[in-house]
This record gives structure tokens, C-alpha cells and sequence, in this order.
């Protein structure tokens, strides 16, 4: 059996788990995958297949399709909704247990003395993190972090960047009372967290922007590592016109004659990295203390980086950006925004990040932004438009052959290969904050990269 014929076969669920057969004794081991997929985006366990997709089949179908019936409701808490279903494969006999995104979240796993919730990363359910079980609890509460309100009252704080951003977007002047008509404060006197962050002086300590404009094209440049540094607080609208100001300040403009006129090239596309830095502010995840939004520039591209990974769980790497619907972690804030105009009501920005690119006229399919994202943090790439590479980029090792592929996060692993060529493809994830799957898939991907040997006792060659 085809593993295509599986997804045809779960009709639109994304995320499915495969079962050889049902673990009666081990029911947390397949339990996990139900409290992740209620917790998340929804999904399918498919019982008497194995891994690699063949059909298998089970024994007692429909014993197993009781007990898992049972299962589900005595170990889970509360009780998701889910249907079952049978499959016969040319005589092989599979189980669909189709789990749907539930509303009472958290959905938690109870038994062998434990009570756990899990969330669904990419194609693995892992168990909840303090910041997602908040964030279970806020939805189950059909709220979110930015419509609670806080401690601070309006009175404490100003909001000359909203007035004078608001003015020059509508011509209509901004009154107080609009400070509750759009979220931002509560009708006795107190901010939520979206007014708290739009406040001038924010504060919201992780609301902070960092900027740094490296020499080279990584983090060690030589003599001198930053050519250029700054960090912001504040208002996330001094946020966006401080992070754009420093981009504009670091990017250089090239131009060349026409028969005409003068055509501009641009290092870096405006309407691209506003749609980035604007997303990198407002969908970040506010949760997540100890961490703020990034722009670090490089020779040859350019870095925004946001702590919080996709809010359905996915991996970006594993999908069409073009067709991920737009999901609103804050949508207080996002709404704000919109009415600003800095932010669509509707509609993904990875397309306005790509096709701002893709109208340049020198752009080129190697220069196409990038997204990565994990279960902490997002990240948009987008490459230096006139960046021309030398013989030998500058930062690789001596020895690393000169046609290594540009993409930085290719140039990346074969540093970390130069310097120690036992290093697992888990080291490197951990090293360059990606997946372990997006490794090996880029390093399958690479034909200058083999492994030697076997186990730990092999080692990574670079063929030159």
C-alpha cells in the first residue's frame, strides 16, 4: 500500500501517525497522538500499517476499534471528538481513527500516574510546554494573550505613536474611547496586553527589537563582527519604523542606466522586509519570555527572526508557502494594525514576501526568500540582491570547495562539517536552531556531502 493512498484515504486531514498494531498495555504511545491532534490542527492515526506505508493489517479489527473507542474515553481528558473507521486493502483489514480539533482545550492524557498534553510539531507529538499549555488554556477559554487584560492602567501611559499613526493613515483624530472600541483597553480603565504593547513606552519587557548588521556572512566576521548594532523598545510602532530604519540604513541602493531613465536595484525589497518585520511583531509569540524579534544582516542576506513557531504546529519547510492560510496568534493586535496600515485583514504576507522579490529586475531563482521555522522560533530570508559571491565565500574554512552552494543555511552545515567531521546531523540542528529532519533533507539534498562509514564510528567527507 502506497502512502499516498493513505492521504487520499483520511481525505483532508495534513497530519497522520502510522500503527503497525494497538498498543493495549502501551496506550500513551498512540494517546499522545490524539491529545496533540485535538490540541492542534486535528489528524489521523492509521492502525496496521507500517512505517514505511505497506498494509499489514490487524488480527481483530474490530476488537481493536473497541478498545481504542474505550481507551479514548477512560485516558482522555476531556473526551475529543473523533470517528472510526475501517479499511481493507486487498484483504488486509486497517483501522482510521480520525481526531478533530477540539474546542476545550487542553485535551490531556491521563493515566500511569501522569496528566500530559501534547501538541502536534510537524509530523511528531511532543508534549506541551509551559508556554503552549497557557495557550491550550487561553483558546479553551476562546481568548488570547493579547486580549487579556493587564495590571497597567491607561492613565499610566501615552499613545502619541497611535494618535499620529492613526491620523496619517484615516485623517480621523483618535480618541480615548477608541482605546476600548478596539481592544486595547477594558471599560474600567485597565490596558490588555495589545494596548500595553502599543503603549509608547511599552511595558511588556520581551517587546524589544534587535538589529545588528554583521561583517561577513555569519556571526564571526574576524577583527570586527558587527559593522553596525542597535536595540528598541517601546511602542511596536517605534518598533517597525525603528527596525525599518536600520535596514534602510544598511542596505545600499544600486542603479544603472537605462536608455532613458535610471533603473534602482535595491540590496533588499522594502515592500518584503516590512511584510516580514510587520508579521515578526505582531504573530510573534508573547509567551515566550527571554526572547525578542531579530534583524541580522549579512553580506550576502538578510535575517528576521521571531520566537514562536507556526501557531497550527507545522513546519514550514514542509510546506507550500504560497497556499499556508493566514492565522492570527494575536488578533487583537493584528487588527490594530490592519486599521493602521501595516497589516491585511486576510491573506498570507509569504506571498508579498516572495513576489516583492520576484518583480525586481535582477532577481533570480537563487534569490527567492526562504522561511524556517521550528518549535520555538520563525524565520524569513531573504538574499542580498546584488550580492555576487567571491571564489571562495568569505567566513567558509579554507578546504570547503569553492562551487559550495550559496544558500546560507548550506554554507552553514558544511562550517560545521569542516570542523568537526563526526558531528550527527542532531548537533547541527541544535547548533543552527533547525530541525533535525531539515538537515538531513538538505543535506540529502547537497552532492558535494557523503557519509562514510557507519554509526559513530563514520565520518562526513566533502568531495571537492
Amino acid at each position: 500500500m502506497v502512502i499516498m493512498e493513505i492521504i487520499n484515504l483520511i481525505g483532508e486531514a495534513t497530519e497522520y501517525d502510522k500503527k503497525q498494531q494497538l498498543e493495549v498495555k502501551k496506550p500513551k504511545s498512540w494517546c499522545k497522538s490524539v491529545s496533540a491532534f485535538a490540541n492542534t490542527i486535528g489528524g489521523s492515526l492509521i492502525f496496521g500499517i507500517s512505517d514505511s506505508g505497506e498494509a499489514l493489517g490487524l488480527d481483530d479489527a474490530e476488537g481493536d476499534a473497541e478498545r481504542i473507542s474505550e481507551t479514548i474515553k477512560s485516558r482522555m481528558d476531556p473526551v475529543p471528538e473523533f470517528k472510526l473507521q475501517f479499511h481493507n486493502e486487498k484483504g488486509k483489514m486497517l483501522i482510521v481513527l480520525d481526531v478533530f480539533k477540539g474546542e476545550d482545550t487542553p485535551y490531556y492524557y491521563s493515566g500511569d500516574g501522569v496528566l500530559e498534553a501534547y501538541v502536534r510539531m510537524g509530523n511528531e507529538s511532543v508534549k506541551a510546554t509551559s508556554a503552549e499549555l497557557k495557550r491550550l488554556v487561553m483558546r479553551g477559554k476562546n481568548t488570547s494573550y493579547d486580549s487579556q487584560v493587564s495590571s497597567y492602567r491607561v492613565e499610566d501611559f501615552a499613545f502619541s505613536k497611535l494618535r499620529e499613526r492613526y491620523k496619517k493613515w484615516t485623517g480621523n483624530g483618535f480618541d480615548d474611547k477608541d482605546l476600548v472600541s478596539f481592544g486595547l483597553a477594558d471599560e474600567r480603565g485597565y490596558l490588555t496586553n495589545a494596548g500595553a504593547l502599543i503603549a509608547d513606552e511599552s511595558p511588556i519587557r520581551c517587546s524589544r527589537l534587535f538589529c545588528t548588521r554583521w561583517n561577513g556572512l555569519n556571526k564571526s566576521g574576524g577583527t570586527i563582527d558587527a559593522l553596525d548594532d542597535a536595540e528598541y523598545d517601546g511602542s511596536i510602532i517605534s518598533l517597525i519604523e525603528n527596525g525599518e530604519n536600520f535596514i534602510k540604513r544598511n542596505a545600499k541602493m544600486m542603479w544603472r542606466k537605462t536608455a532613458n531613465s535610471r533603473e534602482e536595484m535595491p540590496e533588499y525589497v522594502e515592500r518584503s522586509y516590512h511584510e516580514a518585520l510587520v508579521n515578526g511583531l505582531g504573530h510573534r509569540d508573547y509567551l515566550i519570555y527571554g526572547s525578542e524579534v531579530h534583524i541580522d544582516i549579512y553580506d550576502d542576506l538578510m535575517e528576521i527572526y521571531s520566537p514562536g513557531g507556526m501557531p497550527d504546529g507545522s513546519i514550514i519547510q514542509d510546506r507550500d508557502p504560497l497556499t499556508v492560510p493566514s492565522t492570527r496568534r494575536n488578533p487583537i493586535l493584528a487588527d490594530v494594525l490592519n486599521r493602521l496600515g501595516y497589516m491585511e485583514r486576510k491573506g498570507s504576507g509569504f506571498g508579498k514576501i516572495i513576489s516583492g522579490y520576484e518583480f525586481q529586475k535582477n532577481y533570480t531563482d537563487n534569490k527567492k526568500p526562504t522561511f524556517r521555522s521550528d518549535r520555538y522560533q520563525f524565520t524569513v530570508i531573504m538574499p542580498n540582491l546584488n550580492y555576487v559571491p567571491q571564489d571562495v565565500p568569505q567566513g567558509v574554512p579554507q578546504g570547503v570547495p569553492q562551487d559550495v552552494p550559496q544558500d546560507h543555511l548550506d554554507v552553514q552545515i558544511l562550517e560545521l562539517m569542516h570542523a568537526n567531521d563526526k558531528i550527527s546531523t542532531e548537533s547541527i540542528a541544535k547548533t543552527l536552531g533547525v530541525s533535525s529532519k531539515t538537515i538531513k533533507r538538505r543535506i540529502k539534498e547537497m552532492d558535494n556531502v557523503r557519509y562514510i562509514g557507519s554509526g559513530y564510528s563514520g565520518h562526513w567527507e566533502i568531495i571537492e
